[in-house]
């Protein structure tokens, strides 16, 4: 697919960077001048660009929205200066001239973009105008575009055009979404939807998946369920790859005509891309996690990467009120990079052990520069020696900013400990681990109980989980007694309408799996020593402040675990597709069936479902259900057997942190870089979605909406 040491994040900032740099390459690999995206190949890292004078070339950036969080999500304002970027605007915002500036402009190709752009270019707003668009602009729009620009006469300050394929969002190294919004499970799964919507949708889909895949630099073989949404956007996918490949003398995937390594390998050297739908299983959707990243993202509603939490005015008096304070976990971020897939218990101890080699390094240099702390070193201390002092001062900057990234993920880290406790997280975590054992005595125990957190939606969540998950039959007095309970705990069960009618797909596609290694058997002792130590550091940070006196309180109710290390439906599926060897004979009977699509093989290429049959059911009784579509192509006994190293995995109508990181922890347990395994290939998985939504937008934003339709 790409060099191992090149993630989605590493490919799509190279090609941010290159935009920003004028769509000026670095001039040593001539073969990557190819085209705007440089796709093939490792991307150069550029260098800003200089003027005649030798001083770099300042410009203006105009974003519209996804323009704005594409860019948001990997870069900050730091690295835009750094490219001689000014000022960033949106170009729906009103903005005055800067005539002598140039501008680059990163857009979607859409009638009223182009149509603000040609007006900045009639008002003289900027000198020379760079245009990028995020995804390729239609023949008809360029068209229009280009009598908008003859009819002003402002063609000549247009310096460049460029088709980018950047419309993606990516959030972590190999996960990424389409930002297409938070109804796109709504969209598919509704009666409601109008198929233009529909057809909308897909063509949105398949335009943000074939940007990731040029941006990757990769054909991939296409495997989808027969049915729905999934087949729909994997047959016109795979038409618009075959179209591009056939009709393209010099694509996307080439440079200079030469063929890449994946365009001339075998198909076992190319990635799988499998496309699945969210109804496939949403029980990660609605699931309490115990990873730092689920955490965040479920607790502190993480969006683009970015957090907001409140924190005391004065750590030593609390009572002087609070502030939010934003915070971004970017991939600079050394703390967030090695520990965001790691289960909460182990980030606290983590946070322990780096403050305390934060603390030995501060007190060696002061030491040796002859002062009692960092603020105390001076040039003109007559005990401090030029040499020691001339190390302190180099390693001064890195130390504070190590302090400052520590002292961040500790004010996370008491904002989720705070969260946890008052909804007792663990418990509804730990119950979920063991659910299909749970009875109806007890889950209706659990609802009617006042003391289990102060939450409703998590009790809500919990008992679709459970209904979604237990093979006892729940009659129509059971789930009037459960709705009353769940109503009377104060929560809204508007969306249990709609999970009664998917329970029996999701019966049929959802694989329970048994741990892959026993849980660990840790009790209060040492795992909880991550919790202890948490508190003794802001104890001894804040001293006698409130906050280091009531974090002992606040941890004293958390329960202290890891994971059962298990692998959900997702996972299974995708393990079935790139490894048959070793999966199960449960999750390859699921996938027996799932069409193959190729983009290279004249053979393997199935039928266009007609438009507007991209509804996400696959069953009848579901609203917008449709049942299977056309024939489509059916895999060989030899294609259903290939194994594959590396995988784009795409769910259609939301993704979920759970199933990224499950699917990154199934790639590395089972890679050659894991004790025990060697040998065996080494994997990668990269993961993505229409869009990632957590489970309160996703229960009361979607499944409620879809509810309140059927009652």
């Amino acid at each position: 697919m790409v060099t191992q040491s090149q993630s989605l994040r590493d490919r799509q900032v190279a090609s941010l960077e290159k935009i920003l740099n004028l769509n000026h390459a670095s001039p040593e690999p001539s073969t990557t001048q190819h085209d705007p995206s440089a796709v093939n190949g490792l991307i150069p890292k550029a260098t800003p660009i200089l003027n005649s004078d030798g001083d770099p070339i300042w410009k203006v950036l105009v974003f519209d929205n996804l323009g704005r969080d594409v860019i948001s999500s990997v870069l900050r304002v730091n690295d835009l200066r750094g490219w001689g970027v000014t000022i960033h605007l949106n170009l729906n915002s009103a903005r005055h001239p800067i005539p002598d500036v140039p501008v680059l402009y990163l857009v979607e190709p859409t009638a009223s973009n182009l149509t603000i752009i040609n007006q900045d270019l009639a008002k003289n707003l900027y000198s020379e105008a760079y245009i990028n668009f995020l995804s390729s602009i239609p023949r008809p729009l360029m068209e229009d575009f280009a009598a908008q620009i003859a009819e002003t006469g402002t063609a000549e300050s247009i310096s460049q055009v460029y088709d980018q394929y950047l419309n993606f969002i990516v959030a972590e190294p190999d996960l990424f979404s389409l930002g297409l919004g938070k109804e796109t499970y709504w969209s598919l799964n509704s009666a409601n939807a109008k198929d233009e919507e529909i057809d909308a949708l897909v063509d949105r889909t398949v335009s943000g998946l074939f940007s990731v895949v040029v941006t990757m630099g990769v054909i991939p073989i296409i495997r989808c369920p027969r049915g729905g949404a999934a087949e729909m956007i994997a047959a016109k996918l795979d038409r618009k790859l075959r179209d591009h490949i056939l009709n393209s003398k010099d694509n996307l995937f080439s440079s200079q005509g030469q063929r890449s390594a994946h365009m001339q390998g075998t198909p076992t050297s190319r990635p799988v891309l499998v496309i699945a739908d969210r109804n496939l299983d949403l029980i990660p959707m609605l699931s309490h996690s115990w990873t730092y990243q689920s955490l965040v993202h479920d607790v502190l509603k993480m969006h683009l990467n970015r957090i907001t939490i409140e924190t005391p005015l004065d750590e030593e008096n609390p009572s002087k009120g609070r502030t939010k304070k934003a915070y971004d976990l970017t991939s600079k971020d050394f703390f967030w990079s090695r520990n965001a897939g790691v289960p909460f218990p182990q980030v606290a101890e983590d946070i322990d052990t780096e403050l305390t080699k934060y603390k030995d390094d501060a007190n060696e240099i002061t030491q040796k520069a002859g002062a009692s702390s960092l603020e105390d070193l001076q040039t003109d201390n007559p005990n401090t020696s030029a040499q020691h002092l001339k190390a302190a001062i180099t390693l001064l900057p890195e130390l504070r900013e190590r302090k400052a990234t520590l002292d961040m993920h500790m004010n996370i880290a008491t904002a989720l400990l705070k969260g946890i406790k008052d909804r007792q997280l663990d418990n509804f975590f730990q119950i979920e681990e063991n659910i299909t054992k749970q009875t109806k005595a007890q889950m209706f125990e659990l609802l009617n109980d006042g003391s289990k957190g102060n939450e409703p939606l998590d009790k809500l969540r919990i008992f679709i989980i459970w209904f979604l998950s237990t093979e006892q039959e729940v009659s129509r007095a059971d789930m009037e007694r459960f709705e009353e309970a769940l109503t009377k705990a104060g929560a809204d069960t508007t969306a249990i309408a709609y999970v009664k009618k998917v329970r029996e797909v999701t019966r049929m596609t959802m694989m329970t799996s048994a741990p892959s290694q026993p849980a660990p058997q840790s009790t209060g002792g040492e795992l909880f020593r991550g919790f202890s130590s948490i508190s003794n550091r802001l104890t001894d940070r804040f001293a006698s402040g409130a906050l280091g006196a009531n974090f002992e309180n606040l941890i004293s109710g958390v329960k202290n675990f890891l994971p059962v290390n298990k692998d959900i439906t997702i996972t299974k599926i995708v393990e079935s597709l790139m490894d048959p060897a070793s999966a199960s004979s449960s999750a390859i009977s699921k996938t027996e069936d799932y069409l193959y699509f190729d983009p290279r093989s004249a053979n393997a290429r199935g039928t266009m479902p007609a438009p507007s049959q991209a509804r996400n059911q696959q069953g009848s009784g579901i609203p917008g259900a449709l049942g299977n579509l056309g024939p489509g192509t059916g895999a060989s006994f030899g294609q259903r057997r290939q194994g594959f190293s590396e995988a784009i995995v795409f769910t259609v109508g939301g993704g979920s942190m759970d199933e990224y990181g499950n699917l990154q922890d199934w790639a590395k347990r089972t890679s050659n870089t894991s004790a025990g395994n060697v040998g065996a290939p080494r994997r990668r998985v990269v993961y993505g979605s229409t869009e990632i939504v957590n489970a309160e937008d996703f229960l009361l934003g979607e499944l409620a909406r879809l509810g309140r339709e059927d009652r």
